[in-house]
């Protein structure tokens, strides 16, 4: 007995130093989850040597740059936001693109409409609602059709992209819809201290989201449910209704992202989201989310967002034909995606079978 009793804390002790490889395997995951920043680092270094090479003018001290690529990744970085939130709970929206085309045409409707009995800014902030409401209609279809009737994500929204397309087309009348509103014009193209205001209001949004996902009930629901749907059962969240709200979260994004569309055009336009799809999908993937979900921040996405806009923009600045800008594209999401495979593999993480 008294041999024993002082092997007893001997082996406490040791117990925690067991795994001395855990500081590195954390800081290879850190790398990993950061590696839309450093893509983003690497962009613009690039991008700065070459316009001094070329040209002998920076790139990224230059405001007008900075300004124009903020304004490249609003839309894509809106469309992303909630498509973020969709990818973390392991579904897709493949919808996102006409619904912020029919919430354009909406928006540009309404504020028309309402611009004739009421003043100019009330006029302008129905238009906002009426878009934001309305996109949120294919979001509860979506959300109903996946959640209740267990369609697949990728069916159910790929038909809904085809429903969204063929209602903005018809509301629109097949051509673009301008708007008739000083103030809507003035929001989409005015700036406040040499910041644009739809810069500003994607800024606060982004925010507001970041903290709905990493601070909130709604938040952590939402990873668990990525991460493991069977137990997220068993710990009694209510799958259904969060898939629900969920859809219809990502297509109110994607509404608001079509009435600032219209407010920066002055019209609305049924084909306002159609090339910005992908670039929403590319930004959750580049940003570190994995499509098996589970995982995914929005900050990562605003990084990914920003990879997006810096080789859209920058491949213009330096005189390349845009054309490679898709291939750029194409490259980071190929290497994003090995990596995340690389990173899931090296922690145990499942993978495809």
């Amino acid at each position: 007995m008294t041999s024993t009793s002082p092997a007893q804390p001997a082996e406490q002790h040791v117990a925690p130093q067991a795994d001395h490889g855990d500081p590195a395997r954390s800081l290879i995951a850190r790398i990993a989850e950061g590696r839309a920043w450093l893509f983003l680092a690497g962009l613009i270094i690039c991008f700065e040597i070459w316009s001094r090479l070329a040209f002998g003018a920076t790139f990224v001290l230059n405001p007008f740059n900075l300004q124009s690529i903020a304004i490249f990744a609003v839309a894509p970085l809106l469309l992303a936001t909630g498509q973020t939130f969709v990818i973390i709970s392991g579904g897709i929206d493949l919808s996102l693109g006409f619904i912020m085309g029919l919430a354009a045409v909406i928006a540009a409707h309404a504020t028309n409409m309402a611009g004739a009995v009421i003043p100019l800014p009330l006029a302008m902030l129905a238009g906002i609602l009426a878009a934001v409401i309305v996109a949120g209609v294919p979001g509860v279809i979506n959300g109903l059709l996946i959640s209740r009737l267990k369609v697949p994500p990728f069916i159910g929204t790929l038909g809904m992209f085809g429903v969204a397309r063929g209602a903005a087309y018809l509301l629109a009348g097949g051509t673009t819809v301008p708007v008739q509103n000083s103030w809507f014009a003035l929001l989409g193209n005015g700036k406040f201290y040499g910041v644009p205001y739809l810069v500003l209001i994607t800024a606060v949004f982004v925010i507001v989201m970041h903290y709905l996902l990493s601070q909130t009930r709604f938040g952590q629901h939402n990873y668990a449910i990525g991460a493991n749907v069977q137990a997220a059962r068993r710990a009694g969240i209510d799958i259904r209704s969060h898939i629900l709200r969920l859809y219809v979260l990502s297509a109110m994004c994607a509404g608001l992202g079509g009435a600032l569309y219209a407010a920066r055009f002055t019209a609305g336009a049924a084909q306002a989201g159609e090339p910005l799809l992908l670039d929403s999908v590319a930004a959750v993937v580049i940003g570190g989310a994995s499509l098996f979900g589970g995982s995914g921040t929005i900050f990562g996405t605003v990084a990914g967002a920003l990879v997006i806009a810096v080789i859209q923009y920058g491949l213009v600045f330096v005189n390349v034909e845009p054309f490679w800008q898709f291939i750029a594209v194409g490259v980071v999401i190929i290497i994003s995606v090995l990596i995340d495979q690389a990173q899931r593999r090296f922690s145990g993480g499942r993978q495809d079978e």
